[in-house]
């Protein structure tokens, strides 16, 4: 827990009551890879930090699955449109590697933000990072072509390629495999 509480410090000062009410709020999930933490269909109810590990956020069309965000060591991870409205999720969020993670519930974050200002200031950072990381990511789709999206998760990602496999960076850039591995090769 005390790597969440640097890592809060670093966005958002708390008063000793608010980081000790927070911390009365949060449980640690300890889950193994390859497990889920958020299943397409059923509503997303914990805000999560990743401390230890990797995971994927996909997609399920057809009989094919899309990946669209990976998170490592000291990310905020939820089903952010189901945590938010909670309806159920459309996407499934699914563990890389084993991970040790810490976790709030919706209603309990919601008590502490209208208990403690600092808390809302910090939750509302955590969605405009977010949001941030979102539209980054449209735009890459949008405008750049595979081989740049690619160099550019080289440049601004490296440790994806050691930790994550080829199939779901594939998917992440939108590309298949084969492309993935053209667009490698001379680079």
């Amino acid at each position: 827990m005390e790597q969440l509480l640097k890592h809060i410090g670093a966005y958002q000062a708390l008063s000793d009551d608010a980081r000790d009410a927070l911390q009365s709020c949060l449980h640690e999930v300890v889950r193994a890879k390859q497990q889920y933490l958020v299943t397409e269909g059923k509503v997303c109810r914990h805000l999560y930090f990743l401390q230890q590990g990797a995971l994927r956020g996909y997609y399920n069309v057809g009989e094919k699955s899309f990946t669209y965000w990976f998170a490592f060591e000291n990310d905020f991870v939820t089903s952010f449109h189901s945590f938010i409205t909670q309806q159920p999720a459309v996407e499934n969020i699914q563990l890389l590697e084993g991970s040790v993670l810490w976790a709030i519930s919706k209603e309990q974050l919601t008590g502490l933000m209208r208990q403690h200002h600092p808390i809302e200031s910090l939750v509302r950072t955590i969605y405009e990072k977010y949001y941030i990381r979102l539209e980054e990511r449209f735009v890459n789709a949008q405008f750049k072509t595979a081989t740049e999206r690619y160099q550019d998760l080289l440049q601004q990602n490296p440790h994806i390629i050691e930790r994550v496999p080829l199939g779901y960076i594939a998917s992440y850039l939108g590309i298949s495999q084969e492309t993935l591995s053209r667009i490698r090769k001379p680079i």
